[in-house]
């Protein structure tokens, strides 16, 4: 019975939006395919998604997208607002999936994106105050890497960031540490997929790390294949405020799974795959913006105070 209630919990965690998606290739002011996985920031008085936009080509550039609720009212940026370097030979085939993280010591946005070309796809960083203009500061770790983001803030001295390395063939989470966010080391696997679980196949970032009293709110996608295809789903754990190297807590159960038809029918059928969020105290909510169906922007909403119950409802773990 308690399995149950806990299950019930998860599912009833996130309301969609009536109005999804929110955006999709029609809104957009030039030629598209899709647009998908879009990373989130709060700046100044509006919610800002910085957007997957897959070209004609099938390359990937990012674009900005405002709004002043951050459901409506969408204003896109008329041109891609971050292209591949053609000079870079690893952005030779596009930019893909980012993050963004507010760095409260260098008071500048960092955004985590994968620079793709025939080496496979790779973790790159570049800094902004604006997203106008963009100091690239390159590739981070060797590839076959991605779903990236840095937390926000230093931990004894060094620079934090998760990522998804292809690992002998094993796709899990690991966390890395920088003092310079140029040289990384201490390389320590994070979260690993678990067998027979709806995450038994690949797990990797969701959106950025949320910081709350309990821990560091960590969103993650779990990957199971089927008969018909992989299916994307949405899982949480918890991880150690001062040590975010330690798992505290994970959920059993996926919290989002596709369901609505914008999540199950597209590019990439039965996926929902959240790679930005906003927080809003005053309102105790969390806007979870995801790409559906590698097709289109979508976004739901919970509580923050239901997730961290939900959270520490969870199994706890043991190292």
């Amino acid at each position: 019975m308690a399995d149950i209630l806990q299950q019930k919990k998860a599912y009833k965690l996130f309301k969609r939006y009536d109005g999804n998606p929110i955006l999709t290739p029609e809104n957009w002011p030039y030629p598209t395919n899709a647009v998908f996985n879009p990373a989130a920031a709060k700046l100044n008085t509006e919610t800002l998604l910085l957007i997957r936009v897959e070209d004609m080509r099938g390359f990937s550039h990012l674009t900005v997208a405002r709004s002043a609720d951050g459901f409506t009212n969408w204003e896109i940026d008329p041109t891609p607002t971050l292209e591949a370097n053609q000079s870079s030979r690893e952005e030779r085939w596009g930019l893909e999936d980012p993050r963004i993280t507010w760095l409260e010591e260098q008071k500048q946005f960092a955004i985590t994106y994968v620079s793709f070309s025939e080496g496979g796809p790779v973790v790159s960083l570049a800094i902004t105050k604006n997203f106008k203009t963009f100091a690239r500061l390159g590739s981070l770790l060797p590839p076959e890497d991605k779903d990236a983001c840095l937390l926000p803030r230093r931990f004894r001295g060094r620079f934090a960031l998760i990522h998804r390395p292809i690992v002998r063939g094993e796709a899990h989470m690991w966390i890395s540490f920088s003092p310079d966010l140029t040289h990384w080391g201490n390389h320590r696997a994070l979260i690993k997929t678990r067998p027979a679980y709806w995450d038994c196949h690949r797990v990797g970032l969701a959106c950025q790390p949320i910081e709350t009293t309990q821990g560091w709110m960590l969103f993650y996608h779990g990957v199971r294949i089927t008969a018909a295809g992989a299916i994307y789903r949405v899982g949480l754990a918890l991880l150690d405020l001062e040590e975010p190297w330690r798992v505290l807590r994970r959920g059993d159960e996926w919290v989002l799974g596709p369901r609505a038809l914008y999540e199950r029918i597209g590019d990439v059928s039965d996926v929902v795959f959240p790679s930005g969020a906003t927080v809003h105290k005053e309102i105790d909510q969390l806007n979870l913006y995801y790409g559906a169906a590698d097709c289109t922007v979508a976004v739901a909403t919970a509580n923050l105070s239901d997730c961290i119950d939900y959270l520490m409802s969870c199994p706890e773990v043991k190292e």
